[in-house]
């Protein structure tokens, strides 16, 4: 497994500290942010999921812990769209570049909008995708913010 990827190359060129953590990604998991929690032997609520989904038609990027929900209606007002839904996996990996179960917020192809829950702040270090399939970076969820320019927000259902 390369542990380089667009992910980590970006955080890299954004001067971010982080560090890489492998685990032995289970494409049958009924959850992959659940899968990935235990594998790495974390609070769920520390291992963030990375989903994409189009507010208004428009293609969003939101990051919550991996033992929550989205809620559609939150996450379009967070943004200041009517209506939200979940992105379709081919088109969330066309948009990203990524496979689904390793799509980063980070590197993606181009810079879309970022939410990411609030509650995510509350941790000293959290986890997320390093764009590939059983690849995460661990870093500061203040980073997190920061390199994608994301909005904080109550997104949970």
């Amino acid at each position: 497994m390369s542990k380089v990827t667009p992910a980590t190359r970006a955080l890299t060129s954004a001067g971010i500290a982080f560090t890489i953590h492998t685990y032995d990604y289970d494409p049958d998991a009924e959850s992959i942010g659940l899968q990935a929690a235990a594998a790495l032997g974390e609070d769920p609520a520390r291992v963030l999921k990375t989903l994409m989904a189009l507010v208004d038609g428009k293609p969003v990027c939101v990051v919550v812990p991996s033992d929550q929900e989205v809620s559609m209606k939150k996450l379009a007002a967070a943004v200041s769209g009517k209506s939200a839904q979940m992105m379709k996996p081919p088109e969330a990996e066309r948009v990203t570049g990524y496979k689904v179960g390793g799509i980063s917020p980070f590197g993606q192809r181009k810079q879309i909008g970022t939410v990411i829950e609030q509650s995510a702040l509350a941790h000293e270090l959290v986890y997320l995708n390093g764009g590939q399939r059983g690849l995460q970076v661990r870093m500061k969820p203040a980073d997190v913010r920061e390199v994608v320019k994301a909005v904080v927000a109550d997104v949970l259902a």
